[in-house]
């Protein structure tokens, strides 16, 4: 069996089928046992686990995967990968590899048909930078039977979504990925240890579903316009970033209705935590201001 750790047996594989790693899928592939254990603990597998995995590249997170949950669905996006993915992954009766796109496929749909699991299962994914952000919006807005997502993403990307409110780092996809899940930074990942090398290292991160969002919202699609205008212009007050995104409510309404939600209109979006937030979200949402 190809030893999927080892960079010289990784480029024999991929020469043996002649497959060429694609910039535009953002294709790069891990190579190192140590860093792939870490990911399979921080998932904390048992006999019992249905995992989803998204991007299997070369198979070497998918065959760790396998030898620690009972049935392992990997979704790919790029066909070319089919021999390879049928060589590294041979013998292995408790994965199923199906292709498409993680932006469009069902992955409730796909894990009931391959598998007859109908319950809660765990996401394993080494994301494409070009995707990451709109790909965990949707998995995480979905709907998806998804209890537990252990993800590696850029660096930077990684550090907003763990930072907490006054940081540089805090922002929209801080609060969205907070609001629906409990997040943790857990270790980073350097460049070294792809082929090919990313210009850029990355991280893990771990995010348990919550049993129900971090805070009570009444509108969701309100609680994210004000995110989003909150933190469209960092320089501005909540009063004026509010004021760019909602023009259509007088500013001297506006800044009654943010002392009515207990902020103060001359603070900066990057301060307000997930609860301000939906304080904010209530007010406008009770005088239909939306």
């Amino acid at each position: 069996m190809t030893d999927l750790a080892a960079p010289s047996a990784v480029r024999k594989l991929m020469e043996r089928h002649g497959f060429h790693c694609r910039k535009s899928l953002g294709q790069n592939f891990l190579v190192d046992a140590n860093i792939v254990n870490k990911i399979i603990s921080s998932a904390a597998l048992d006999g019992e686990d249905t995992v989803v995995e998204i991007g299997p590249g070369l198979g070497v997170i998918t065959r760790a995967a396998a030898m620690r949950a009972k049935k392992v669905v990997s979704l790919e996006l790029d066909r070319g990968l089919k021999p390879v993915l049928e060589e590294t992954l041979q013998g292995l009766d408790n994965v199923h590899v199906i292709f498409g796109d993680a932006m469009e496929t069902d992955l409730d749909g796909i894990v009931g048909a391959c598998t007859g699991h109908r319950g809660p299962y765990k996401l394993i994914a080494n994301l494409p930078y070009y995707i990451t952000t709109p790909l965990i919006m949707r998995l995480l807005r979905s709907g998806f039977n998804i209890s537990l997502f252990v993800i590696m993403v850029q660096q930077e990307v990684a550090e907003r979504i763990a930072a907490l409110p006054g940081g540089k780092e805090y922002g929209s996809l801080s609060v969205a990925v907070q609001y629906y899940t409990e997040a943790g930074y857990l270790f980073r990942v350097p460049r070294t240890v792809f082929i090919p090398r990313p210009e850029v290292d990355s991280a893990v991160v771990r995010l348990a579903r919550r049993s129900k969002p971090a805070a009570e919202v009444r509108d969701e699609e309100l609680f994210f316009k004000i995110v989003r205008g909150s933190f469209g212009q960092r320089r501005k007050t909540i009063l004026n970033a509010l004021g760019t995104a909602f023009d259509h409510i007088p500013r001297e309404k506006l800044r009654k209705l943010l002392m009515a939600a207990g902020i103060d209109p001359g603070r900066r979006g990057e301060t307000l935590g997930l609860a301000e937030f939906a304080a904010i979200a209530g007010e406008m949402h009770s005088l239909d201001l939306r």
